[in-house]
């Protein structure tokens, strides 16, 4: 049987304008300084305001700008994702998609060494595919017949949260001791907040 192979993949859903963000973040933190007459036309304030209270451990003010991402992963990085707290959380469901059709994707692993491990893997992707259509064409449903569909399974999954929030994420993620498949992803993200979003994730590495 066919199967649908993809790479993981993340996107940002809301649109984003990193100048915006650190006007908010700036007006937002002089308020508890009073001291909005430094706030300059362009952003030359903002990225000097938003550097300070990062390097002070001020962050709460970051948590009054947030975004939203789209991750398309496998089951068991969307497990860990929906893990992180102070976030919102939306995700395929297994129970009501129907693979049966087109057949079910699943998301290449990045950590195999060898061909042969790689095809092992696809046979036996192919093989659980070939035992789902054929549970559903025996009557089952969706839900049902998703206990044979395997952590490899792709999900999308919608996350919004606050910058503070993304930082902490992205901080845990991107770490060497990540698992590979969620660095991956985590990886990704971090240079797009680093492309779109001047200063406020300039200190996280990997």
């Amino acid at each position: 049987m066919n199967i649908n192979i993809i790479e993981p993949k993340v996107e940002f859903v809301t649109p984003i304008n990193g100048e915006i963000i650190l006007k908010r973040i700036e007006e937002c933190g002089r308020t508890c300084y009073q001291s909005q007459g430094k706030i300059s036309k362009d952003d030359t304030s903002a990225r000097r305001f938003a550097a300070n209270i990062i390097r002070r451990g001020h962050e709460s003010v970051l948590e009054h700008c947030s975004f939203t991402v789209r991750f398309i992963v496998d089951r068991a990085i969307a497990n860990e994702i929906i893990r992180h707290r102070i976030a919102s959380f939306s995700q395929e469901s297994t129970r009501y998609v129907n693979y049966s059709d087109e057949g079910p994707t699943f998301v290449k692993p990045n950590f195999f060494k060898t061909k042969e491990d790689e095809q092992l893997w696809r046979d036996t992707m192919a093989s659980l595919a070939q035992t789902y259509k054929t549970m559903i064409e025996h009557g089952m449903t969706p839900q049902e017949a998703r206990c044979v569909l395997p952590n490899s399974l792709k999900t999308e999954l919608i996350m919004t949260a606050n910058i503070r929030e993304w930082r902490h994420f992205l901080k845990l993620r991107t770490a060497p001791a990540a698992h590979p498949q969620m660095r991956q992803v985590a990886c990704q993200l971090l240079d797009m907040c680093k492309e779109k979003i001047p200063v406020l994730f300039d200190d996280i590495n990997y």
